[in-house]
This record gives structure tokens, C-alpha cells and sequence, in this order.
């Protein structure tokens, strides 16, 4: 973990260190404990072994359900450890119930959270390994997981899409797995079992008991044995979680290779720019200014960066570069006040940093189109307040400009990475592809602030619209009470904007370090490398 003595963004990391060891911990330490007095690794403890030494692991929606179901005693993780790793050399997407957190039950965010990983291993045509532990739907909430197109059924219609695209599933049954939750590792192209902790079963004992009046033990219901030797439902068993695992390696150890998608890579390189100095450049205050190009160029190798139409749409960053080798098309905010040289007759306009101007939203567009072009992945840095307003920009036509960037990098067949730096509002979310746009990783520093509008104006506007709410209830306020409301709608607020808000909600993939981010961006190009571009790029009709 970073450590920055005295530096402005030292808050920000130490509040993110310590959310991360909490959350790491699951279900807490006597869970933990428990989990070992059964004989059992804990989930994290069996990715540890499973997964490559010295390899990278990326881990998804660390904070998915953080702050939520309070009143059901939480689920920290989403009660799930998902993540892109490397086994036997092959990489990898890893899913692991931890069973200290409500036995690894099903609440409706873990239901997201599998579903996140499963898209993952589908787009980037990755192998996944399913852990299983878990006691299946979390009833008290089963009217939020189980009836849906997004919920609990929909895993197993994804387990048979990726058996047919030819995207292998290795399943371990390592704890329970009890009911429709039965039905994931046996849908996998191959299913394992731990004898004496593992077990799976349409009915557990008690509801058979219940159902048809039959007393029968679990290992006799659902047991390794039963399912090896008399049903064949399960393919083998292992006497404990690592042997199960070693078994695991060894299937990945043979798997053959497939085509990949072509993108280039040259010798990784590190910045020639220390990295450490975001830390400096990259103000704590989201309204401040800051010149993004320094960012960038603390991110690529060799801090190489070739930019596209520098002096024109200003507002945007384009351009060419590395990222651990692999060539990539930047599309990031300038934070910084910039001069727009004026068309014949106009004076030079001064552009607001953080703000899309047409002419940037123009060149974006034709910068996006050029990289799909040449098959080369978009990553987006996002620092961004939304798109010009008022009279001269509508005149100039901002919305046809705007529609065409949409257009464009909503018709890339690239894969595409976003990162949230600072601010993501509004329409501005959409255009530097948001979630809804389908990146293939989704990040957040931990100076991200996201929402439809900056806590500053939506809560001066949320108190004019409950002022005038009252005034015309014939309710007088006194300044005392309209300020009181003004603190309250905007502690709330801010709440909302709050990176682990969105990260518990899986609208982003990861709140990281800034210093992780070649990495991880590193990491998820290698992942969409995997997987061939089949589909042939058009944008449709654009507004010109």
C-alpha cells in the first residue's frame, strides 16, 4: 500500500487501504477460524493456492455490497471473491464463495456479482473457475434474486452460452451447493468434489424430510461419494481443498491454445516520469485545475504520447501510446483552462477544463473510428463536469457533435477500458464511456466522484425544488432551516458520489491506487486479447 508523508492525496489512499483490509476479512476472523476448524481454506486462501505465484490478480467488485443490507448484517464482498488471474501460465477468471459471510449465501448484489464475472470470462473468451460454498438464495431477500432476467437463473443460461462458445468452466465443490445453485458446477464442462466438506443437492435434508418424509443424512443425500460412484452427477473427488485445487492446475496445465484478437505489443516500457508525482499534479479539491497530459504521461511507457489534432478540440485528449507494451488509443479530459482558436471572424474562446466543447466531441469521434480502424483498444480517462451549455454552444450545434462521439464509441468493436480520475456527471458518464457503454474494465480512483450532476449544484437545486415544495404548503422557512436543509441534501448527496458508493453497487469494477493502474489496464488487454474481433465496425448514421 502506498504511504505519501504530507501529500494532499493521502486521505484518499488511507481510506482506501483500510476499507480494503476490512473487506478482505469477509465475514470476520472467527468465521475465518471456523472455516479452518472444518478443515476448509477460507475463499481467498484457496485462490492464494490455486492461482500462479508471482502473476497478477485482479480482483473485481472488491466492494460490491459495501454499506448495504445493514439490517441483514451486511455482505461484505457480495459475499463472493471474483477476480482475473493466472493458473498453470492460463489466464483466468476466479470465482470463490466465501462461506464467512452468511455461509455464501446469494444476496441480490452477489447474484450482479457472479453475473459480472461470467460476462467478463464471455467477452473475453476466458476460462472460468467457479469455488463453490455456498447455501444458495438468501430467502429473507429471494424477491430480489430469484425471478428476473439479471438474477439468480440467469448464471446457469450463461453456464450454457459459454459450454457452447466453447469458453471452459472447471467447477469445485468445496462446501455446500444446495438447490437451483446445484445446477452451476454441473453445467460446467467439468465438476469436482471435496470428500466430507463438499456437498450438492436439489433438496437438503430437512426440506426432504419436509417434502416426502425421508430421513437421510447429508453425505448420504449429496456426499462425494454419492455423487461420484452411484449417481456419476460429479466427474471425481479429492480427499481435502488442495488436492481438489492441485487437480484444477492440472486441467489448465493441458488446455490448447486458441486464436487470439492480434492486438500489438511491443518491450514493455516504464514512464520516463515518476508515476509517484500524480500524487502531486492531481489535486484532492475536484474543482481545482491540473494539466491531464501530465497524468498521462506518468501512466505510459516511456511517457511517449503521440497526440491527435493537439491544437484543435482542446478540451480532449487524443492520442497514441503504450501501456505496458500494448498500443492503445487515450481519450482524456483536459482539467485545464484551454484557448480555442476562433473560426473567421470569431474571437478565441476560453474552454473550462472538464467540460466537452464541440469541436473536442467532433475530433473524438473521428479519433475513435481511426482506432477501431486499426484495431487498436480505447482506454478513457475521465475527469468530466458534462458538455458546454448556454446559447453559443447549442447554436454551434453541441448535441449533433455530442451524438456523434456516442455513436462512435458506442459502435467499437475495440475493446474499451474506462477510468474514473475525478468527476463523471451526467451526459459527460455516457460520452467517456460509462458502464452502460460496456468497458471491458471499469476503474475508479479513489478521487472519483460520480452522479448525474456535482454535489454543489444538485443540492442547491434538490433545496429549491423542497422550498418551493413547502412555500407552496403555505409553510414558511427561516434561513436557519433552509441551511440545516441545504447541509442535509448535501451530506447525502455526497454520499452518492462517493467511489465506494458506486463500487458497492458494481457500477465500476475496482476503486484502485493511481500506481495500479498500468497494471490493471495491462492485465485487462491481455484478457480482451483473447478474443478475436468477428464483428465488422460501422457507426451507423452520424450527425454531421
Amino acid at each position: 500500500m502506498t504511504t505519501l508523508p504530507n501529500q494532499p492525496l493521502q486521505s484518499f489512499l488511507d481510506e482506501l487501504n483500510q476499507k480494503t483490509a476490512q473487506t478482505q476479512l469477509g465475514g470476520g476472523q472467527k468465521r475465518i477460524d471456523d472455516q479452518h476448524k472444518k478443515g476448509k481454506l477460507t475463499a481467498r486462501e484457496r485462490i492464494d493456492y490455486l492461482a500462479d505465484d508471482g502473476r497478477p490478480f485482479v480482483e473485481i467488485g472488491l466492494f460490491a455490497g459495501d454499506g448495504m443490507y445493514n439490517e441483514h448484517g451486511g455482505c461484505p464482498s457480495a459475499g463472493v471473491v471474483v477476480g482475473i488471474g493466472y493458473v498453470s501460465g492460463r489466464q483466468c477468471v476466479i470465482v470463490a464463495n466465501d462461506a464467512t459471510v452468511k455461509a455464501g449465501a446469494w444476496f441480490p448484489i452477489t447474484a450482479k456479482k457472479n453475473l459480472r464475472a461470467q460476462e467478463i470470462a464471455m467477452e473475453n473468451h476466458l476460462p472460468i473457475i467457479y469455488l463453490v460454498d455456498s447455501a444458495g438464495v438468501y430467502l429473507p431477500l429471494q424477491d430480489e434474486v430469484f425471478a428476473d432476467k439479471e438474477h439468480f437463473g440467469r448464471t446457469f443460461r450463461n453456464n450454457a452460452q459459454m459450454s457452447a462458445m466453447g469458453i471452459l468452466q472447471v467447477a469445485a465443490i468445496m462446501g455446500s451447493c444446495v438447490a437451483g445453485g446445484a445446477y452451476l458446477p454441473i453445467m460446467s464442462d467439468e465438476a469436482l468434489i471435496v470428500e466430507g466438506t463438499g456437498s450438492i443437492f436439489l433438496a437438503g435434508p430437512y426440506l426432504v424430510k419436509a417434502s416426502i418424509g425421508e430421513d437421510v443424512d447429508a453425505e448420504t443425500l449429496g456426499g462425494a461419494t454419492t455423487h461420484t460412484d452411484i449417481s456419476g452427477v460429479v466427474d471425481n473427488k479429492y480427499p481435502d481443498d488442495r488436492s481438489c485445487l492441485d487437480a484444477i492446475k492440472r486441467i489448465f496445465d493441458k488446455i490448447g491454445h486458441r486464436d487470439l484478437a492480434g492486438f500489438d505489443r511491443a518491450e514493455p516500457a516504464l514512464p520516463a516520469k515518476n508515476p509517484a508525482e500524480i500524487y502531486q499534479i492531481l489535486p484532492a479539491d475536484r474543482v481545482k485545475p491540473y494539466d491531464m497530459q501530465e497524468i498521462v504521461e506518468r501512466l505510459v511507457d516511456n511517457s511517449a504520447f503521440d497526440a491527435y489534432k493537439p491544437g484543435y478540440g482542446q478540451s480532449l485528449l487524443c492520442g497514441y501510446a503504450r501501456i505496458d507494451g500494448w498500443a492503445v488509443g487515450i481519450v482524456a479530459n483536459q482539467r485545464k483552462v484551454v484557448k480555442a482558436k476562433g473560426r473567421t471572424g470569431q474571437p478565441v474562446e476560453m474552454q473550462m477544463g472538464g467540460v466537452i466543447y464541440g469541436d473536442a466531441a467532433d475530433k473524438a469521434a473521428r479519433f475513435i473510428m481511426n482506432c477501431n480502424q486499426k484495431r487498436i483498444p480505447l482506454v478513457f480517462l475521465q475527469d468530466v463536469s458534462g458538455f458546454m451549455v448556454g446559447s453559443r454552444a447549442e447554436q454551434g450545434g453541441i448535441i449533433k457533435d455530442g451524438a456523434k462521439m456516442v455513436s462512435a464509441m458506442a459502435n467499437s468493436v475495440v475493446p474499451k477500458f474506462t477510468v474514473v480520475i475525478g468527476n463523471s456527471y451526467g451526459a459527460g458518464n455516457y460520452a467517456m464511456c460509462g458502464k452502460a457503454y460496456d468497458p471491458r474494465l471499469m476503474l475508479a480512483w479513489p478521487t472519483a466522484q460520480m452522479a448525474v450532476m456535482s454535489g454543489a449544484s444538485a443540492a442547491k437545486t434538490l433545496l429549491q425544488i423542497q422550498v418551493a415544495s413547502l412555500k407552496a404548503k403555505g409553510e414558511i422557512i427561516t434561513p436557519e432551516a433552509e441551511q440545516a436543509l441545504l447541509k442535509k441534501i448535501t451530506d447525502q448527496y455526497n454520499t452518492q458520489l462517493s467511489p465506494y458508493y458506486a463500487a458497492a453497487r458494481l457500477w465500476v469494477d475496482a476503486v484502485i491506487d493511481p500506481l495500479q493502474t498500468r497494471q490493471i489496464l495491462s492485465e485487462g488487454i491481455a484478457a480482451a486479447n483473447h478474443a478475436p474481433i468477428t464483428k465488422p465496425f460501422s457507426v451507423g448514421v452520424i450527425q454531421t
